[in-house]
Formats: structure tokens, sequence, C-alpha cells
């Protein structure tokens, strides 16, 4: 039950952070299911060689956002909310877009600009039904 999880120093983002979002990926490309039980806080401390307190902090940030659930002396759990994968997938491309409007913005473009921008390129670059671009 040793996940490969891989932390950077180099990026800019705190530890439990990095945790987080690949805990989060996990539930959303499939890896960990509903029920699925996480490594205890220890166990997942030790193998990222990181402080108890990093994952603590990642796990109750988890269960604020009702990902996870943890059960007194039986551990931790990806919740069994409904489609909590597509959720996560959802959250993800919002976080997406967020920046792509912050960035259009910056870059002076209004509402319908961005809109016929995302129209043009769905156009000239087609897109697959999985998702995936191709000429």
């Amino acid at each position: 039950m040793n996940p490969v999880f891989i932390l950077s120093q180099k990026d800019s983002r705190p530890m439990y952070l990095q945790i987080i979002e690949q805990i989060k990926n996990k539930i959303a490309v499939g890896d960990w299911s509903q029920g699925h039980k996480l490594p205890s806080i220890r166990e997942l401390a030790i193998s990222l060689r990181v402080s108890v307190i990093t994952v603590k902090r990642a796990y109750q940030d988890l269960e604020n956002e009702q990902v996870i659930y943890t059960q007194q002396g039986k551990g931790s759990y990806v919740a069994d909310g409904e489609n909590m994968g597509i959720k996560l997938k959802q959250q993800e491309l919002d976080d997406l877009l967020i920046n792509v409007l912050k960035t259009a913005k910056i870059l002076g473009m209004t509402e319908q600009e961005i809109t016929q921008r995302i129209h043009s390129l769905q156009k000239n670059k087609s897109i697959n039904e999985q998702g995936e671009g191709y000429e």
C-alpha cells in the first residue's frame, strides 16, 4: 500500500498542497475509488520523508473538502460521495479555466473575444471524444 507520490522541493507550493493534489489525482483518474483506504498519516509521512504534521494538514484539508473521511482508530478513506472522480476532474477544469480567464483579462480580452477564441480553437484544432487534440 505504498503510494507513489513525487514531492518536489523546487515546487513553490507547500508539501501538504502537493500531497493533496496527488491524492485528488489518484481519485480523479480512478486509481483510488470510493472507500479506498489511504495510507496512515505516519506511514505516508515516513514514505515521503515529510513531517507527520504535513500529512495531517493535507488529510484535514481533504476532509474539510469532503474528499476523504476518517474513522477514529481505523484510518482515512476516499469519501463515498457520488462520482467523486468526476467532481475532482470538474474542479481541476474550473481551476484551469479560472487561470485562462485571469490571463485573458490581463491581455485585455472581453468575454466575447474569449468565447470566440475558444470556438475558433475548437474548429481549427479538432478535439476527439477523449479530449485529445489532433490536426
